[in-house]
């Protein structure tokens, strides 16, 4: 038992540390809003693969620190919350429906933490930044490019990681 812990604890660890480089270092150009990373690819992995608690916070602290570093402070402690948010998410709606229909799941609870996502940063800009409505709306379609673009690749990654078994070594 308290290996298992260990080890959830240390794939954690990893995972929140990908999600900050992955975030950071990863920049591919965008036609909505300047460009898109594969932070969020990473946010939704950290859910399917270490399950509701341990990747909800690998995804909000890996995305956390990469706003931090990025020199965005001011959206950190919303970036907390809403990666958090869709790490826990991606995996209940995985689980739930994983054991029928796991492709279908592992799409379906992506779209789902993305659209938290879009949403929450909504909220966040209007009403915590105070940009108001208009100004938070700016904002909606580069996310939603970014949701997209997580949504496919993590739902092919975890077909790979599906077909290596590796994800059986992971929980």
């Amino acid at each position: 038992m308290r290996n298992t812990n260990v080890k959830k604890l240390v794939l954690a660890s990893l995972m929140a540390a990908l999600t900050c480089v992955a975030t950071m270092v990863i920049e591919i150009p965008s036609p909505a809003n300047g460009y898109v990373n594969l932070g969020d690819c990473v946010v939704l992995l950290s859910g399917w693969l270490l399950g509701p608690w341990y990747g909800a916070a690998a995804a909000g602290i890996g995305s956390m620190m990469a706003d931090i570093f990025a020199g965005y402070a001011y959206y950190a402690p919303g970036t907390l919350v809403i990666k958090g948010l869709m790490g826990l998410v991606a995996a209940v709606i995985s689980r739930i429906f994983g054991k029928k229909m796991p492709k279908v799941a592992v799409l379906v609870s992506g779209i789902a933490a993305e659209v938290l996502m879009v949403v929450g940063y909504f909220i966040y800009a209007a009403a915590f930044l105070q940009y108001g409505a208009a100004g938070a709306a700016a904002s909606v379609p580069g996310n939603l490019m970014q949701g997209v673009f997580a949504v496919i690749a993590a739902t092919v990654l975890m077909g790979v990681f599906r077909r290596t078994k590796l994800q059986e070594h992971l929980i």
